[in-house]
């Protein structure tokens, strides 16, 4: 593992003043500022997590964190924890800054999906591979992780996971974005959130992520490490496993129409 950065008391004042500077923009320039420079944190934020990505591989010989499967739980199969290590286990990073308070905390739900401004969490107790304490609203690309060869599950298909960064095509592999759960296994014929904010659930993994929380967007960490905005719609199109149909049936070039979509997408661009 690579020595940890140290900050001296000069460059904490620095951050401090930076954040403090930066806080006072945004509470000048309205909700509608707000929201864009949020956005602007949020990707700001997804970067810090590609070097986190990055450290953990290269301390790992190239390869993602198993993951979360049954009989795989441990305190390093899942991200949080997998991590924990390499982001100083800071609640906040965990969090888009439009999402930031957990369910648990508004008499919601902690394991998440209960609206697209708030966190999974805070967990309670120790059901592995959770830590209480831990929330968030970032999850991981379940395809992405790295479970042993011979192992499979259910309709996961571990065979097409990508299992490290080092493939061709990273910029449109999804590794780490905005979400309502943990992680997800999105499937090219997964059908849309009948509404916004719709709870994800176990057979759609696609709704843990298609949340309008940027204004028609969400943001993510590729494969490649770099990090932008993402259409609402452009989720279908994205190549989430090795097999994963670019053109699936939820997209422009698979013959989707605009009146296809649930009612409070349609407005959003196409792809």
């Amino acid at each position: 593992m690579k020595p940890k950065t140290v900050f001296t008391k000069a460059d904490v004042i620095v951050i401090v003043s930076c954040i403090v500077f930066l806080l006072l923009n945004i509470a000048a320039v309205g909700p509608g500022g707000q929201r864009h420079a949020k956005e602007m944190l949020c990707l700001s934020q997804l970067h810090k997590w590609g070097d986190v990505f990055q450290d953990y591989l290269n301390d790992n010989g190239g390869y993602f964190m198993p993951g979360w499967y049954p009989q795989l739980y441990d305190n390093d199969s899942v991200w949080m924890s997998a991590l924990r290590d390499y982001y100083g286990n800071n609640d906040k990073l965990r969090c888009c800054p439009e999402a930031t308070v957990p369910g648990s905390e508004l008499g919601l739900s902690e394991y998440g999906g209960s609206g697209v401004f708030t966190a999974w969490g805070v967990f309670s107790e120790a059901w592995s591979p959770v830590v209480p304490g831990d929330y968030g609203s970032y999850g991981m690309n379940g395809w992405a992780c790295n479970p042993p060869p011979n192992y499979d599950y259910q309709s996961h298909q571990i065979n097409n996971n990508w299992r490290t960064a080092n493939v061709v095509g990273g910029d449109n592999i999804p590794l780490f974005l905005d979400s309502q759960w943990i992680d997800g296994w999105p499937l090219p014929y997964d059908d849309p959130p009948e509404f916004d904010g719709q709870r994800w659930d176990d057979i759609n993994h696609m709704t843990r992520f298609c949340m309008n929380r940027h204004r028609g967007y969400v943001n993510s960490l590729f494969l490649d490490f770099s990090a932008r905005k993402v259409g609402l719609k452009e989720l279908w199109t994205l190549k989430w496993h090795r097999q994963y149909d670019t053109c699936g049936l939820w997209t422009v070039c698979g013959g989707v129409q605009p009146n296809d979509w649930p009612e409070w997408m349609q407005e959003f661009e196409d792809y």
